[in-house]
């Protein structure tokens, strides 16, 4: 007492403190004034503020704090009691469990936050898991013919998990569908060598081969029929993320925020929030066609990200990939169209004496007489929405032919086009399907867009729609992103570039 200068009662204080816990930490001085987590309101005002948190602060419709101040400050006025600060009301919703206030006012955002992700998705070796994704740019893309603002695209990625790799892309106007999933597929597991060399870039993109696993999330696409066959038929697992988990595709959601980030440079961007939309008017501003802008970002993916270091593996993707690949088995499917048509969406159709029908046309191919008359059962057709010319017809045999319109003067035309006109044609009471009058009317709905002085957005984005060169009214159908080899004329007669005897 004397050697500190205090009184006894104090001396044992300073006793009893470490005594209780030991540490001479508890000896030092408290903090002045009211301790933390101290609470001055009577019973009656903690009352009200704990029944409007529970009754109205903390549900689904999520309302502010601002209207949980006036809700307890006319509850307190009608029971006459004085009404409590705002910064009161505020630390006593801060005091309720975080996790359970994120429940009760189904903030997935906020119960993500509270989740503890201490490890790591890793894969053993190339190829092991693929991630695929989609996202809609950042910027607007210009028709070719006017150069006026017209739309969104969307874009797909694939990237390998072990080395980072980029390993699919595919850039269209149309949204998520089996469609532009089959076609990021496609590019990742085949050599893109003449992909780049048809748009100019000399660079390597060495991946190639198809993954042990394709991780996804919960998109309709992902679960469609075609999907899950395509991966059942070529060995791929499908691992579909929990519903409501981003974290679970982490390095796919970084790949494609690195690409939005890289994009917000170009005229046309619409930036990253709505915050960055506002007093810029991105539609008019934009200056890129689709194939201009799906150039950019090849050159952005194998130019730049491939070659880069990368934050996690503090080397650049490519190398990695080369590092390993040649301890890596690749599996190379031996059919490229093949593989394809495994992906394509399908109906299943009678075989008539007029060929196949199917959404209202006609198709036909010689190989297909062997198989009239002979059994009731439906055969596998399958389609691409984006170009209706061609189908492919399982034949009872197993093996599948290529069949086109039976009429060869109708263009190719897409499954959108010709919903467009069925809808047409019943709004005007022709409820019954006819086949000439599909395509009149979807070659009027072009000539309409066509002729406009200035076409709208929407018109501009129909004309893209249409399949690859009937932009100018070239009347030979083609496959998109297939390269296969022009038919000799012996196999285009037997309607058959690919049957297997």
């Amino acid at each position: 007492m004397a050697e500190l200068g205090i009184g006894r009662t104090t001396l044992y204080r300073f006793i009893s403190h470490f005594r209780a816990t030991e540490v001479t930490s508890a000896l030092l001085p408290s903090r002045r004034g009211r301790p933390t987590g101290a609470r001055s309101l009577d019973a009656g005002r903690e009352n009200i503020i704990a029944e409007e948190i529970d009754t109205f602060y903390l549900r689904a419709e999520r309302p502010r704090l601002s209207d949980l101040v006036e809700r307890i400050a006319a509850r307190c006025h009608q029971m006459r009691l004085p009404v409590p600060n705002w910064r009161t009301v505020s630390s006593r919703v801060r005091s309720v469990d975080a996790a359970y206030r994120a429940r009760q006012r189904n903030d997935t955002s906020a119960l993500q936050n509270l989740v503890a992700v201490p490890g790591e998705f890793v894969a053993a070796r190339p190829l092991d898991v693929v991630q695929i994704d989609h996202t809609p740019m950042d910027v607007f893309v210009v028709d070719a013919e006017n150069r006026l603002g017209m739309a969104r695209p969307w874009l797909t990625l694939a990237i390998d998990v072990h080395t980072r790799m980029v390993v699919g892309f595919h850039l269209s106007l149309e949204p998520p569908s089996v469609v532009s999933v089959g076609l990021c597929i496609l590019s990742a597991v085949f050599d893109k060598t003449a992909m780049l060399e048809a748009v100019g870039i000399n660079a390597t993109w060495p991946t190639m081969g198809l993954p042990r696993a394709i991780h996804v999330d919960n998109g309709a696409e992902f679960h469609s029929r075609a999907f899950g066959r395509g991966c059942e038929e070529h060995g791929i697992r499908i691992d579909w993320r929990p519903p409501g988990t981003p974290r679970y595709g982490g390095h796919i959601e970084r790949l494609i925020g690195t690409h939005m980030g890289a994009v917000h440079v170009l005229t046309g961007s619409t930036g990253s929030s709505v915050a960055d939309r506002q007093g810029r008017d991105a539609q008019s501003r934009a200056t890129m066609t689709i194939r201009e802008l799906e150039r950019w970002l090849l050159l952005e993916i194998v130019g730049k990200y491939n070659n880069k270091v990368h934050a996690s593996l503090h080397r650049p993707p490519i190398a990695v990939w080369r590092e390993h690949i040649g301890d890596t088995p690749l599996r190379l499917p031996p059919d490229r169209l093949r593989f394809w048509v495994g992906f394509l969406p399908e109906e299943r159709r009678q075989l008539r004496r007029d060929g196949i029908h199917l959404f209202g046309i006609r198709y036909w191919s010689p190989a297909l007489s062997q198989d009239v008359g002979r059994g009731e059962q439906r055969l596998v057709v399958r389609y691409d929405p984006r170009d209706l010319s061609t189908v492919f017809v399982r034949r009872t045999n197993g093996h599948f032919i290529e069949a086109r319109y039976r009429t060869l003067g109708h263009p190719p035309i897409s499954l959108w086009e010709r919903n467009a006109a069925v809808r047409k044609l019943n709004a005007k009471g022709r409820r019954e399907v006819d086949e000439t009058m599909i395509f009149t009317s979807v070659m009027e709905q072009r000539s309409i867009e066509d002729d406009a002085r200035r076409l709208t957005a929407k018109s501009r984005r129909n004309r893209e729609r249409r399949p690859v060169g009937q932009q100018d009214g070239e009347a030979e159908p083609r496959l998109q992103d297939i390269d296969t080899a022009k038919l000799s004329s012996d196999r285009v007669e037997s309607g058959s570039a690919w049957d297997e005897p």
